[in-house]
């Protein structure tokens, strides 16, 4: 175990896409590198965001990404009401213990910005050490859900990984 640097939260993350038609490259992911980004300036290691289409294969990458044992993995896209929007039932069945507050606070926030925050189903939660959040799939949900992560991400990430005195 790596130790951890003062004011940074340590360990891995990884980032998963689910868009069918971007990962047919009918268009390219316009969330993966601002949410790597992101990452990277809270001090996480993260390589490039895996893209699979909508359905089992967002499932598949987060059992990846949790055999990794990576300490954060962000998901964006297939949280809506479309047939092939499966990200939430690909998440929930994984996640030890939820966190409902994220998603809440995620929501409120959109909701300040447009109604169809309300219609977003994702989930937020710990599978075993790893923490999993789930974004919606639009560039401007997504700057906003990291808006609300910005300044909880280091108390959570501590909190998980049983560094949080009482």
């Amino acid at each position: 175990m790596s130790a951890s640097v003062p004011g940074r939260p340590p360990g891995g993350a990884a980032v998963v896409i689910a868009s069918t038609r971007a990962a047919q490259g009918i268009y390219a992911d316009l969330t993966g590198d601002v949410i790597v980004q992101w990452l990277r300036g809270h001090g996480f290691a993260v390589h490039a965001p895996v893209v699979v289409p909508d359905g089992a294969a967002v499932g598949a990458a987060l059992r990846t990404a949790l055999e990794q044992r990576q300490a954060l993995v962000i998901t964006s896209g297939g949280t809506g009401l479309s047939p092939d929007d499966q990200t939430p039932e690909m998440t929930r069945p994984l996640l030890d213990r939820e966190i409902p507050g994220i998603m809440e606070a995620l929501r409120a926030a959109g909701l300040a910005k447009t109604p169809m925050a309300a219609l977003s189903r994702g989930h937020a939660g710990l599978a075993g050490g790893t923490i999993i959040i789930n974004l919606p799939g639009s560039p401007s949900a997504v700057r906003d859900g990291l808006q609300v992560l910005d300044p909880i991400i280091k108390h959570l990430c501590e909190q998980a990984g049983g560094r949080h005195g009482h």
